[in-house]
């Protein structure tokens, strides 16, 4: 029995105690390099991928109690040309399988989603390898992924209502959450193949 929804946000909470600040600190840094990349056309399908697996290392680090710095976020340019294979082959995929209809594009992304937190945890996996690792490590858990991403809608509600200064303290404790997800799911034993 995995662990709920429920039970994931508030292991992200406990964690986040004493480190609100260096979380979101780092999740402004994100955004914002995110944010004034797109002003140029192609940087941010250049950059995202290695900022993603740096975001993905640090909230590893955050959420196991490990050292934990703002420079975590600029390690996945360690591992530049994965990192942003995954990134592209990921939107690629995802876009055919919007191509289809929304839904099964969505699917696709969550099925996606574990990539950077297997890349973080494994410097040595390659960009397809992670992808298919993520897509077997999620058999059977994208409705429960689904399901902890919506609990999150009330809280962006209240959010927009402190016009938007709220979305600060949201976003760690989303990508937290999703961490604890991660945590939870990653040894479990694979019970089907996915195509």
């Amino acid at each position: 029995m995995r662990t709920e929804n429920a039970e994931l946000m508030r292991m992200a909470r406990e964690t986040l105690k004493g480190k609100w600040g260096l979380a979101i600190g780092t999740y402004v840094v994100y955004a914002v390099i995110i944010g004034v990349s797109s002003v140029i056309p192609v940087a941010p399908l250049i950059i995202a991928g290695p900022l993603s697996l740096g975001l993905a290392i640090f909230m590893l680090a955050l959420s196991r109690g490990e050292d934990t710095r703002l420079e975590l976020i600029f390690k996945g340019f360690n591992s530049f040309g994965n990192s942003l294979g995954a990134y592209l082959l990921m939107v690629l995929f995802t876009v055919l399988w919007m191509l289809l209809l929304i839904v099964p594009g969505i699917i696709a992304a969550i099925s996606y989603s574990m990539t950077f937190f297997i890349m973080a945890d494994d410097r040595n996996i390659g960009a397809m390898e992670a992808i298919d690792k993520s897509k077997k490590m999620m058999y059977g858990y994208k409705g429960k992924f689904f399901c902890l991403g919506l609990r999150f809608i009330g809280w962006g509600l209240l959010c927009l209502l402190t016009c938007g200064i709220g979305f600060l303290w949201l976003g760690p404790y989303m990508y937290v959450s999703m961490t604890k997800f991660y945590e939870d799911i990653k040894d479990k034993p694979v019970t089907a193949e996915v195509a």
